[in-house]
This record gives structure tokens, C-alpha cells and sequence, in this order.
């Protein structure tokens, strides 16, 4: 089902890297996570930083892989295969928060942060969320007054992912209140011996065992040092995270959803009914097809939308398109999947005797957090029409609307 063909002999190395770890984890970890005995996966990330698959795409002079989108992607999906929580804590930590430091970061932040984040020995999460809102990132109410040489933090974020096991946070405030909306805000690299406080208090529907918590800071002392990127311009650091926490979210869905092709489809060829396989009927089998397809047309985009980011030669509006695209149309193909599974499994699927009920509770997060997809469907309408505008005032291509009978018929193309 991977994209072999589409791999180098070092990415198959990488993704076979991968798949061990996943082999590694222990059944009931998966079990104890899911039901919330272990709030936050410690050992997976120590793991996973002892073999160096954490900040795949950091440099490697500050501990990481030095990789590409391309290789990021392929980690993953494999990731995600024992649970869709274990790829959300990893591309937190290692996607999301080092983006921010990699690209805004100062050359004294990298050195201190990045390598215990990619040993595994450190945890990362990102707080963008707030009681008041969520994809509304400028309405942020959480603020950092300025004192000294420091900043006082006081606010609250919530769901935040890997907050409960999270040693760093990556904390957007205002700090100018006064400013317009995208020169109003700060972010900073917040560690949790400053004085921040978590609570453990969600009962998720899915995706649980991964940290998931109220993030509160009240009076948290945060020298100037700390502030990644410039003062008031948390705008810039947002703009560049959009690609990791999107574009990473749909390349990890994809990992969740394929374990219920592969149950679903094994399924289909042992059970009978009426005296023959229940895949021998096109009730059946035409779902696995329709599963099959999904997978792979959201893998097709994911890999497209990685390489356009790689080449460096598509500019910043499209890769941001590209990328709530792949957001919005992977997690929606990957919910679909899981759905047909349990259809084709029938009553056994709905209990945990399988584990399709559990993957189809897992994911339902994925078309909600970081954006929700109707986020994504305004970014996309938004950034084509941009380009739709330049490709008329270009006249490079041809005007498709002339390509009709009565095209130039008086009277008939009113607009007001």
C-alpha cells in the first residue's frame, strides 16, 4: 500500500526504521493509553528519540534527521498505526514545536531546546487553543506583560496535546493590546519549571493517553530570551506553522485509517455467509475497492503537496493551500475508511473484540483539531481566488468562457 516506487533506498530504510518502533510497542501500552492509565507515552518518545525519529526534518547539527517533508511523511504514517495519538504527541513535539524554533528560533535557543526534544529526552507542546476559541488565533485572550526584561504570562489554553507530559510549551500571547490583530501578538518557548500549571481533566471520545490538557499560567516569570521570533510578530511564527500542524495532521491520518482496510479486507476472506466468503459479494468487496482508492488518492495528494514544499519553488500561498487541501481531503477520506470498515465487519466492529470501533473513535479528532476542515475549505476558496484573479490579469491562459454557442449574446451575462 506505500508508495514504494516513489521511495529512495534511504526512505525505505526510514519507513522500515519506523515500522520497528511501531512493532516495538507493547500491546497492552496501546491498551493502557487508550484507556487512560498511561496519560502521556513517555517510554514511545524515549524510543522513538533513541533512534532518532523524532525531528525528522531538523537539522542534524541540533539532533535531528535532517530530512525533507518527503521523509516526514513516510514516519509518519507508520507512526500512526498502533493509534492516531501516538502521531499526534510525536508531530507536536517533533513537527510542530521545532518548526517554530528552527525557522524563528535564535542560534542559542536551537542549541538548548532541539536536541533533548529529538533524544527523547524532552517533551514539547504547542498552546494556541483557548476556552473562548480555537481556530480564531488573533481573539487569543492569554497575555504577556512586559516587566523588566521579562514578560508576565497569565491565561489559559486548552486540548492542548501532550500538555500533560510536555516539558517545553510553545505559547502564543498578546502583548500589545492596542496594535492591530497581526502585530498584537508574542510567541514564546515557555519550560514548565517557570511555573506552569496542567490538569488532566478530559474524558476524550478518542485519542486518549496522549496528554491532552489545560495548560494554565498564572504570573509565570518568562525572561525576553525566550521569545521566539520578534516581539509582536507571533503572526509570522503562526503562518509557518500552518504547514506542519495541516499538512502533518493528514499525512498521520492516513497511518490511523490503514489498519482498518487491513482487518476489514483479512476479515472479508475468513468469514462466511450464505456458503462462501462475505468477500465474495460486491456488498462487500466493492467497500474495500471504495477503501483501497481513498487511501491511495490521499496519499497521492500528500506526496504531491510534500515534494511542492520541498522543491522551495512554490510560493508560501499556494504551499498553504496545498496544505488545507491535504488536511481537509486526506482526514475526510481517512474518516470514510474507517466507517466501511466497521460496514463491512458488521456487529463485531462495534465492539472491541476489534479494534475499528476504537480507530473510528481515534479518528474523529483529526477533522477538528488544528483547524477545523471548514477552516480549511475558507483558506482554500480564499487563496484560489487570489490566484484565479492573477491568472486572468496574466491572460496566459485561454478564456474557457467564450468556448460556448452564445457566448457573446447581447443581453444574457448580467452580474447586478
Amino acid at each position: 500500500m506505500m508508495f514504494d516506487y516513489l521511495m529512495t533506498l534511504e526512505q525505505m530504510q526510514l519507513r522500515n526504521e519506523t515500522r520497528e518502533l511501531v512493532k516495538w510497542i507493547p500491546r497492552e501500552y496501546i491498551l493502557d493509553m487508550d484507556a487512560d492509565k498511561i496519560k502521556y507515552p513517555k517510554e514511545f518518545m524515549v524510543e522513538a528519540g533513541k533512534r532518532n525519529l523524532i525531528g525528522i526534518r531538523v537539522p542534524k547539527e541540533y539532533g535531528g534527521r535532517g530530512g525533507q517533508w518527503q521523509d516526514d511523511i513516510i514516519v509518519a504514517e507508520e507512526i500512526c498505526v498502533p493509534g492516531y495519538i501516538f502521531g499526534c504527541v510525536w508531530g507536536v513535539t517533533g513537527d510542530v514545536v521545532v518548526e517554530a524554533l528552527v525557522h524563528f528560533g535564535t542560534e542559542e535557543q536551537k542549541r538548548k531546546y532541539l536536541p533533548p526534544i529529538c533524544k527523547g529526552e524532552k517533551y514539547a507542546a504547542e498552546c494556541l487553543t483557548e476556552p473562548r476559541g480555537g481556530s480564531d488565533f488573533y481573539g487569543a485572550t492569554t497575555t504577556a506583560r512586559r516587566d523588566g526584561d521579562d514578560f508576565i504570562l497569565n491565561g489559559q489554553k486548552r486540548f492542548i496535546v501532550g500538555g500533560e507530559g510536555a516539558d517545553y510549551f510553545l505559547v502564543y500571547a498578546k502583548t500589545d493590546t492596542e496594535a492591530p490583530a497581526n502585530r498584537s501578538m508574542t510567541c514564546f518557548m515557555v519550560e514548565r519549571d517557570m511555573g506552569v500549571k496542567t490538569e488532566y481533566i478530559y474524558n476524550l471520545m478518542g485519542a486518549r493517553g496522549g496528554g491532552t490538557a489545560r495548560v494554565i499560567f498564572e504570573d509565570v516569570r518568562v525572561p525576553k530570551e525566550n521569545v521566539v521570533g520578534e516581539v509582536n510578530g507571533a503572526g509570522k511564527v503562526f503562518n509557518q506553522m500552518m504547514i506542519p500542524e495541516r499538512f502533518g495532521t493528514a499525512a498521520m491520518t492516513i497511518g490511523a485509517a490503514r489498519p482498518a482496510l487491513e482487518i476489514a479486507a483479512d476479515y472479508s476472506t475468513k468469514r462466511k455467509a450464505f456458503g462462501t466468503q462475505i468477500k465474495n459479494f460486491q456488498a462487500v468487496s466493492f467497500k474495500v475497492a471504495e477503501m483501497v482508492t481513498k487511501l491511495d488518492s490521499a496519499r497521492a495528494m500528500i506526496y504531491t503537496t510534500a515534494r511542492a514544499i520541498d522543491s522551495g519553488q512554490v510560493k508560501a500561498s499556494r504551499c498553504r493551500r496545498m496544505a488545507s487541501e491535504s488536511k481537509k481531503f486526506v482526514t475526510e477520506q481517512c474518516w470514510d475508511v474507517a466507517n466501511l470498515a466497521m460496514q463491512v465487519m458488521g456487529g463485531i466492529g462495534y465492539t472491541d473484540v476489534y479494534p475499528i470501533e476504537k480507530i473510528v473513535r481515534d479518528l474523529r479528532l483529526s477533522s477538528i483539531w488544528v483547524g477545523t476542515n471548514e477552516i480549511m475549505s475558507l483558506i482554500i476558496q480564499h487563496e484560489y481566488y487570489r490566484e484565479r484573479l492573477a491568472e486572468i490579469a496574466d491572460g496566459a491562459k485561454r478564456n474557457s468562457e467564450l468556448d460556448a454557442l452564445n457566448a457573446f449574446a447581447e443581453g444574457e451575462k448580467i452580474y447586478e
